[in-house]
């Protein structure tokens, strides 16, 4: 069973076809770790998975309601502190509880000062916490450690990782080591819009699709 599953995709970026006939499948617990240099398509692949953008061709196939993503928008309230924005969230997707979110990111101590008081890590741990109120399978993210210490980056990749381990899966831009040895890598350079590829499949190709 897939929770995500690619065929044949290709995306835009101002209207021009940045990466193409990429395939992959998520199974419940896996994680899939895009590469490749800057101004690819990393972030235009997220954002069309995500139904923020069309895609140009191919299929995506995913439940309803599955899939959250976290870009580069941290996604607050300024005015709001930071449980009443996951309480916020929480409530947009179903009335999740958010101590486990306010724990698993360190923001007990800042659960009631104003977002717009907080610093950039802190405002960045934030929004990551936003993913765990979601309750969605499927997360999405578009360089997550933007911001985050050394001790933050340790605290979103063990808040992953419990994801993972809970049955979710993750589909992530990044280039920390987030210590999810049993991830896949797709490599988008082969994947350019236009490049002639080889028949042999890049590594990290999931063979879901054969």
């Amino acid at each position: 069973m897939s929770l995500l599953a690619v065929r044949d995709l290709a995306v835009a970026r101002g209207g021009l076809r940045a990466v193409e006939g990429v395939h992959f499948a998520l199974a419940p617990g896996a994680a899939l770790v895009l590469r490749g240099p800057n101004g690819i398509g990393k972030t235009t692949l997220l954002r069309t998975l995500a139904g923020l953008q069309p895609a140009v061709a191919g299929v995506i196939e995913a439940a309803a309601d599955s899939m959250a993503y976290a870009g580069h928008s941290d996604g607050l309230k300024s005015a709001l502190s930071a449980a009443e924005n996951l309480r916020f969230w929480a409530e947009i997707f179903g009335g999740r509880d958010i101590e486990a979110a306010l724990a698993a990111m360190n923001l007990r101590d800042l659960a009631a000062r104003p977002a717009h008081a907080l610093s950039a890590g802190q405002k960045r741990r934030l929004g990551l916490a936003r993913l765990m109120v979601t309750g969605r399978p499927v997360w999405l993210l578009d360089e997550p450690t933007v911001s985050l210490d050394r001790d933050s980056v340790a605290l979103f990749a063990a808040m992953l990782r419990a994801h993972l381990d809970r049955g979710g899966a993750a589909v992530i831009a990044t280039h920390i080591d987030l210590g999810l040895h049993e991830a896949e890598i797709l490599e988008l350079g082969p994947f350019r819009a236009g490049r002639v590829r080889s028949q042999s499949r890049p590594a990290g190709f999931n063979e879901a699709f054969g």
